[in-house]
């Protein structure tokens, strides 16, 4: 067994305890490991402890990963999916739509219309995420929590997309309860926006360090990198001048 497929069964052990304290059956919380950084053969060794879903951060990276295992690793099995998780520039939303298919960082109309228009007819929707900044992070990305539903129902309108749920990074909180009060608000918009109409399922929040908390809030599927994948090396579109985020 490698670290990576053991790190896995951790993160597996944590997710399940988490969902044991909260009450929650723990097939109601999915995990994305974050594959930033690691090459596909780190991508392969967790494919091959059960993992299938993977997220990314840097877009030209991913496209050359996501290319060079585009092969069928087991055709017995399910495939591998893809979630953008990082920062999308108005010059990648074609290589997102092209590639994808989760994308967890609209923030803004724009975006979301350039990833509509450019998603390939033969691709099943694209299934987005709106990024919310529930606390207000200035280093961090997102709509504002009065704008969520307005964006929303204008996402949600747009063919060749599938509006899924939230995703959010709040600011590191001090210990579990800011970190769950933090996630909690997360959670009342989720329901809100809900009640206005929106049939969403997907509450994307919790990370290698704070997943326990998110869990508690109503997390359905958890971000984690570093707690699978090890520390990171620098990425390819860092060098090239995007802006790294935090996720995992």
């Amino acid at each position: 067994m490698t670290m990576i497929q053991l790190n896995l069964q951790q993160v597996h052990t944590r997710i399940a305890a988490a969902c044991q304290a909260a009450g929650r059956d723990p097939d109601t919380v999915s995990l994305l490991s974050v594959s930033k950084t690691f090459g596909p053969e780190a991508v392969r060794s967790a494919w091959a402890a059960g993992q299938t879903a993977f997220g990314e951060n840097y877009i030209q990276e991913a496209v050359q990963k996501i290319t060079a295992l585009r092969q069928p690793l087991d055709v017995a099995r399910a495939p591998l999916q893809w979630h953008c998780i990082g920062p999308i520039q108005s010059n990648k939303t074609r290589l997102v739509a092209e590639h994808f298919d989760w994308v967890q960082t609209v923030d803004r109309l724009k975006i979301a219309e350039r990833l509509s228009e450019q998603r390939p007819a033969g691709l099943a929707p694209l299934q987005v995420c709106i990024q919310v900044n529930i606390d207000g992070g200035p280093t961090k990305s997102g709509v504002l929590p009065q704008e969520a539903l307005a964006l929303a129902l204008q996402v949600a309108a747009l063919p060749r997309l599938r509006l899924r749920g939230l995703m959010s990074i709040p600011e590191p909180a001090p210990d579990f309860v800011a970190e769950k009060q933090v996630f909690m608000r997360v959670r009342a918009l989720f329901d809100a926006l809900n009640v206005s109409g929106l049939a969403l399922d997907t509450l994307s929040m919790g990370m290698s360090a704070d997943l326990e908390a998110a869990i508690h809030a109503g997390s359905t599927l958890v971000r984690v990198g570093s707690a699978i994948f090890g520390a990171r090396a620098v990425p390819i579109d860092s060098l090239a001048g995007s802006s790294p985020s935090t996720l995992g």
